[in-house]
């Protein structure tokens, strides 16, 4: 009887044990799966352009290169860097924007395209920057697949300050500029930082460029 006791205890214990063991393993798996489904979420809520982390060449594989209205007869100025400003890596812009001979701006570059193909970022809302600058206001431009000639592309403004800060920049605020058609996120081909419209001098600095849903 005693023994018979004995063996109903033991069978009792190693129950209770199995069932803790598998609510642990349950609740383990169950914040394991969470985890993983929080870090994708906020992987697929942006698409990384550069975090200037790679001096020169961006986290796409693309390098970046500044150029002024020099090319079509101008006279501004201007020159990238890549730079660390209050612990951040940046890519950073200067110069001096001349109105002189019908010019206005200086400007740097990125091109989005991957073999010749544009780059689609129709999933996402806008572009988010981090900027830190000399209180003026710069522009992002955009160039697609529809913009053929050199004064075509997609313009949006943004405001600097001397402590770093976050800009969201819905695709919906970029405006067409000598070319009749709303801006078409699916077919990127080129991102720039641009100091343009008036004469001063132009100093801002990227710590980070994204896409953001």
């Amino acid at each position: 009887m005693l023994d018979h006791l004995y063996k109903k205890k033991i069978s009792l214990f190693f129950l209770l044990f199995f069932c803790c063991a598998s609510i642990h393993v349950s609740r383990a798996e169950i914040l394991k799966t969470k985890m993983m489904q929080d870090t994708k979420s906020t992987s697929d809520s942006i698409y990384l352009i550069d975090d200037f982390s790679q001096s020169g060449q961006s986290v796409i594989g693309n390098r970046w290169q500044s150029f002024s209205d020099r090319v079509m007869g101008g006279v501004s100025r201007g020159s990238h860097g890549f730079e660390i400003l209050e612990g951040r890596h940046c890519i950073r812009l200067r110069g001096d924007v001349s109105l002189e001979n019908q010019g206005g701006f200086v400007q740097v570059a990125l091109s989005l395209e991957k073999g010749r193909r544009p780059f689609d970022a129709s999933q996402y809302r806008g572009i988010r920057v981090s900027t830190l600058g000399n209180g003026e206001t710069y522009y992002i431009h955009l160039r697609t697949t529809q913009t053929g000639l050199p004064w075509q592309y997609y313009q949006a403004p943004f405001k600097t300050s001397s402590q770093w800060k976050d800009v969201e920049i819905p695709f919906d605020r970029f405006v067409a500029e000598n070319i009749g058609r709303i801006l078409d996120p699916s077919r990127l081909t080129r991102i720039a930082i641009v100091a343009a419209k008036k004469a001063f001098k132009a100093d801002v600095a990227v710590a980070r460029l994204e896409f953001y849903r």
